[in-house]
């Protein structure tokens, strides 16, 4: 590790922490339905959506109501999507013929898409038409992100309100979501992209002559667009099977900057509006704060692992002074490569700029982990703050057993009701996860994936699963994912991370909104001090990882023991 890495980290990380509060104030002004710089543009469009789609803007819904209209909202699109895969053949803006996918394949990846994974099971330049990157995965990534911030939406107003059955409107928050948030900074961040030379053209490919003089066929498209929400909507989906690796999608440091920062800006300010919006803005810099902690280690553990380099290189004498650069692009270097991984995994982003099945394993453990602590550090746009909120909750809860303080959350009193769902909402994760592992481990479907024997074969079938319920879609790489069983396996996952997890979520939201806010007494255990964040971070690790150790124990951690043995598979 070198200073100039960490003050490369540092820069990025700064920039983010110094938009955190005025977009986190611009996003309760909008959520709020208050007058934004942008309302007297996007206020006509957003009450001719209104019109056309027969909503009141007046009108609240239930929490009852609120997780309908998201269910079949992501049902339809799903529908939608599938259909768009299968007919890719016959649909326009197809100029290199790609026939449609395969069922098995089409439902993975219209899952995947619309549970804000993008997981691909794929190489994008060599199976999806331009119709299907612009019409079907692009609006996926816009309205997946944005359901996840309406329903972070909906749950800060459970706080906000007192004795009331209404949490907010689904079609409206989703619509202010997309028109006022996640549009404009798309529009802007790929114009940006574009300038620094990431392709946006409806060209299929270019042809291009080698050094050695031989012909290429480069695939060429919409990539600047789709990067942009890509990263802002934490989606990850690439449009190249090596995603951010390739430079197309990032071909420079400025690009590898703009990406890291456009991943993390709207997840952390949405913790930050939460703060707005529940009138505690010392909450928020409580929660931020505990992401924050968990994210440096993680970025320290990686950055560390990666320098130290790789035990059996150092015991047959090979310089140490590279540390292990397999995987990696020279151009980003050892520093941004760990900056990268742990917040595209500490985020539920997905996309990578170096393989992490080629880091350490130390290094490799690091991604794996913080997907399994639940995708909160800050974790995807919305779906990071309310998962946040599921562990804050079990805190207060464990921390009055411990001081014999009244378990209480912003003025709301955790009952019986809330522990009971926050608890079926944090066991979804470990369920899918190691349920699935342990079924591939032992089929002959699932051990025709990985293409590692051993430890390493192992962390290649967990990873997967890892990804696919914690809705990451970052890919350990050398599994064989496109085969009928990890499609249709991995979907599964995916919907049960998504939207078996929501669903508890947004009955803690009506449950909590028909509650009276109570004022803070000298028996309510403070949710704003060093105490709570200390003691967050506890829960974070105790219920969000330990119950995976086990099973870490006999994938990266067994292969680290190995290696110092100078052991390989």
């Amino acid at each position: 590790m070198t200073w100039q890495g960490w003050l490369q980290i540092g820069l990025v990380l700064g920039l983010v922490a110094a938009a955190i509060k005025p977009l986190g104030l611009y996003m309760a002004q909008v959520f709020d339905g208050e007058r934004t710089f942008l309302s007297p543009i996007l206020g006509p469009v957003e009450r001719g959506f209104y019109r056309l789609a027969g909503v009141k803007s007046q009108s609240e819904q239930t929490w009852l109501g609120y997780t309908t209209g998201v269910l079949l909202f992501s049902f339809f699109g799903a529908l939608l999507l599938y259909a768009i895969l299968r007919l890719q053949a016959v649909l326009p803006f197809n100029p290199r013929g790609f026939a449609g996918l395969t069922p098995d394949l089409a439902f993975n990846t219209a899952v995947s898409f619309v549970t804000n994974t993008n997981w691909q099971s794929y190489g994008g330049e060599t199976t999806m038409s331009h119709f299907s990157q612009m019409l079907g995965l692009t609006v996926q990534n816009f309205v997946s992100a944005a359901s996840g911030i309406a329903i972070a939406v909906a749950v800060s107003r459970a706080f906000a309100r007192s004795g009331v059955d209404r949490i907010g409107n689904f079609w409206i928050d989703l619509t202010r979501a997309t028109l006022y948030v996640l549009l404009p900074m798309a529009v802007v961040v790929a114009l940006v992209f574009a300038a620094l030379g990431l392709p946006q053209t409806l060209a299929g490919s270019v042809a291009a002559t080698t050094l050695e003089g031989a012909s290429q066929t480069i695939a060429m498209g919409p990539m600047a667009s789709q990067e942009a929400i890509k990263q802002l909507g934490t989606n990850g989906g690439g449009f190249m099977n090596v995603n951010a690796a390739h430079p197309f999608e990032n071909p420079n440091a400025f690009s590898n900057y703009l990406g890291i920062f456009s991943m993390l800006s709207i997840s952390a300010a949405m913790v930050y509006a939460f703060g707005q919006i529940v009138g505690s803005r010392r909450q928020a810099w409580a929660l931020l704060s505990a992401m924050a902690i968990l994210l440096v280690l993680g970025i320290g553990a990686i950055y560390w692992a990666e320098t130290a380099g790789n035990p059996i290189h150092l015991a047959a004498g090979m310089d140490p002074a590279p540390g292990n650069m397999e995987g990696k692009e020279v151009r980003f270097g050892q520093a941004m490569t760990a900056l990268y991984a742990a917040v595209t995994t500490g985020l539920s982003n997905g996309g990578v700029n170096a393989m992490h099945s080629s880091l350490t394993p130390l290094g490799g453990l690091v991604p794996l982990f913080l997907i399994q602590l639940g995708e909160v550090l800050p974790g995807g746009v919305g779906s990071g703050l309310y998962g946040m909120v599921v562990f804050a909750v079990l805190t207060v809860f464990v921390a009055g057993l411990m001081v014999g303080r009244t378990p209480e959350f912003l003025g709301k009193k955790i009952e019986a009701r809330e522990m009971k769902l926050a608890m079926l909402a944090v066991l979804i994760l470990p369920l899918a996860i190691l349920g699935f592992s342990a079924i591939a481990a032992v089929t002959p479907a699932g051990l025709a994936g990985p293409a590692n024997a051993g430890p390493h074969g192992l962390t290649e079938i967990l990873y997967a699963y890892t990804s696919a319920a914690g809705n990451n879609g970052s890919a350990f790489a050398g599994l064989s994912a496109n085969s009928p069983w990890y499609n249709t396996t991995l979907g599964l996952a995916m919907l049960a991370g998504r939207f078996a997890y929501i669903v508890p979520v947004l009955a803690i939201a009506g449950s909590l909104a028909r509650k009276q806010r109570v004022p803070a007494s000298s028996g309510t255990f403070p949710s704003d001090g060093p105490l709570f964040v200390g003691l967050l971070i506890g829960i974070i690790l105790i219920l969000g990882g330990l119950q995976f150790f086990p099973a870490l124990a006999l994938g990266p951690i067994l292969e680290h023991v190995l290696m110092l043995a100078g052991q390989t598979f």
